[in-house]
C-alpha cells in the first residue's frame, strides 16, 4: 500500500514563502510522476506543479510560474513545493499526488491514483 504524507503548510503573510514536503512510502512504489494539486473552498482541485520521477522534467501552472517550483529527493522519497511571493489566492489545501499508471500528473486529477491527506496553506493580506 502506498502512502503519501504532506507537511509544511500553515499560515503565512502575503509575500512570504512556504515549502511543503511529501514523503512517499510503500512496497514496490515506482510512480511515473508526482505532483501537487490544490483545492480552495468551493473550487475544483487544480494542478499546481508536477515532476517526472525518471527524467526530472517539470510542469508549473501558469498562475504560479516564476514563484513556485517543484523538486524531488529520490533518496528520501520526498517531494517538495517551494512557494515564494505567496498571494492570498494561494489559500487552499495542497495535496501531494502520484501516478503509477498514466504518466500524467497535471492534466487532470482523474489520472492520479494516490493522494496525500492534504496540508492547509493560508495566505493573509
Amino acid at each position: 500500500q502506498v502512502q503519501l504524507k504532506e507537511s509544511g503548510g500553515g499560515p503565512v503573510q502575503a509575500g512570504g514563502s512556504l515549502r511543503p514536503s511529501c514523503v512517499a512510502s510503500g512496497d514496490n512504489y515506482s510512480p511515473y510522476c508526482m505532483g501537487w494539486f490544490r483545492q480552495a473552498f468551493g473550487n475544483e482541485r487544480e494542478a499546481v506543479a508536477s515532476i517526472f520521477t525518471g527524467g526530472g522534467n517539470t510542469y508549473i501552472a501558469d498562475s504560479v510560474k516564476g514563484r513556485f517550483s517543484i523538486s524531488q529527493d529520490s533518496a528520501k522519497n520526498t517531494l517538495y513545493l517551494q512557494m515564494n511571493n505567496l498571494k492570498p489566492d494561494a489559500t487552499a489545501v495542497y495535496y501531494c499526488a502520484a501516478d503509477t499508471a498514466f504518466g500524467d500528473c497535471h492534466s487532470s486529477s482523474l489520472y492520479i491514483n494516490y493522494w496525500g491527506q492534504g496540508t492547509q496553506v493560508t495566505v493573509s493580506s
